[in-house]
């Protein structure tokens, strides 16, 4: 399952999204909104907006994934809008019959998610 929504990231209801019935590893790595950004200041918040198509762009993520690695569900969700400091901004999920699998495939994951092109971000 992919999303880009202006809907905020639950973590309690996330886990229930992701197929685990043949894992045994699920993994979740949540991308919170720092406030302090790269630029020199304060983050208040992060505006995040479609500059392409944004769910094409994770479904293509999430293929990749289940090419490279035996996994057995992937999750990848994105926020759009206004997210502020401390709020989660994406989430990358998989569950996968291993650990070693799970981890390599969820650190490929958020590498993949911070070079999207089709997503364009303004620090405020």
């Amino acid at each position: 399952m992919v999303r880009f929504s202006n809907e905020p990231i639950e973590p309690g209801q996330v886990f229930n999204l992701i197929n685990t019935d043949t894992a045994g590893s699920v993994l979740f790595h949540f991308a919170v909104v720092k406030s302090h950004g790269v630029k020199a200041g304060i983050t208040h918040h992060i505006e995040y907006r479609a500059c392409g198509d944004v769910e094409e762009n994770l479904r293509q993520i999430a293929t990749k994934l289940r090419e490279k690695w035996q996994l057995t569900d992937v999750l990848l969700l994105r926020r759009q809008g206004i997210v502020a400091a401390g709020e989660i901004a994406s989430l990358v999920a998989v569950s996968a019959p291993g650990s070693e699998a799970a981890f390599s495939a969820c650190r490929h994951g958020l590498a993949r998610l911070k070079k999207m092109p089709t997503i364009c971000k303004t620090e405020h």
